[in-house]
């Protein structure tokens, strides 16, 4: 006889008023990576159809979700994302973020920037340039495509595959310049090797003449959002320097970590004290 497999227990809405519920509610559509219906909450949930159905009427009509397709999925409002990507550019850790941009760029000379993703898109949170007098002006809050960006490339490699399959269309994926790739199977192929490498390139896949190398800011667990990147005309920013590059880039995206995790610069000093 086979064993009989249980169905896990239903998530908790936790909260002591109707506000806090529905912020719980929130938490619960943000970790979905595809479209959700009303019966697939009552499921996931166990609350009653009547009270998730006035829930959702809520949140859809403060513009935190919206209907989508047939009408009986819905998927994550203009509001609500909005709301993520100004918390994301206006965060307090601000100022030691653009601290660690500052010391990558004594230390390597180009532009940095800190990334995030958002929805199809890439979103600039913060930008230190290069005093060199050569350079390409991305201010934060410039936005730029998931497919041919290097920190949009990482951004993919998180995803699932029917996410990237819902994102990188073909025929869809604008050509930028001519060796932005727009064949879903050769970026796959692209992001395999950024995956195993760590770290992706842009090879003037955006914009003529601009070369970028990027890495994700690990986390303790899960996806990591947020992005760190080298970017400098090609003529001056070819493979050897590019690796040349790779430690400091390294050490940033950690010391951003540590920001994350409200241990900076504790655990910087300690790390400098360790190499030295």
């Amino acid at each position: 006889m086979r064993p009989v497999e249980l169905a896990p227990p239903p998530t908790k809405l936790d909260g002591d008023t109707p506000a806090i519920r529905l912020f719980a509610l929130l938490e619960v559509i943000a970790e979905k990576d595809q479209y959700f219906s009303l019966q697939s909450l009552v499921e996931e949930l166990g609350l009653p159809k009547p009270t998730l159905h006035r829930m959702l009427q809520q949140l859809d009509s403060a513009g935190m979700i919206q209907r989508d397709g047939d009408g009986r999925h819905y998927s994550t409002g203009v509001r609500l994302r909005r709301i993520a990507e100004n918390l994301l550019l206006n965060n307090t850790v601000h100022g030691a973020r653009r601290n660690v941009l500052r010391t990558l760029v004594s230390e390597v000379g180009e532009s940095c920037n800190i990334t995030s993703c958002a929805g199809s898109e890439v979103l600039y949170l913060d930008r230190v340039e290069t005093p060199a007098p050569l350079r390409f002006y991305l201010h934060p809050g410039s936005r730029v495509p998931l497919h041919c960006s290097a920190s949009g490339k990482l951004f993919l490699t998180q995803m699932t595959a029917s996410q990237r399959k819902r994102l990188l269309v073909p025929g869809t994926l604008e050509k930028y310049t001519e060796k932005t790739i727009t064949d879903p199977q050769a970026l796959e192929i692209e992001l395999r090797r950024a995956a195993e490498d760590g770290y992706a390139l842009d090879d003037e896949e955006f914009l003529p003449g601009l070369t970028c190398v990027a890495m994700l800011v690990p986390v303790p667990s899960g996806k990591s959002n947020l992005g760190i990147a080298i970017q400098a005309p090609t003529i001056r920013f070819q493979t050897t320097r590019i690796e040349s590059c790779l430690p400091a880039l390294r050490r940033a995206a950690q010391a951003l970590a540590d920001i994350e995790a409200g241990s900076y610069p504790e655990r910087t000093a300690a790390r400098q004290r360790a190499a030295s």
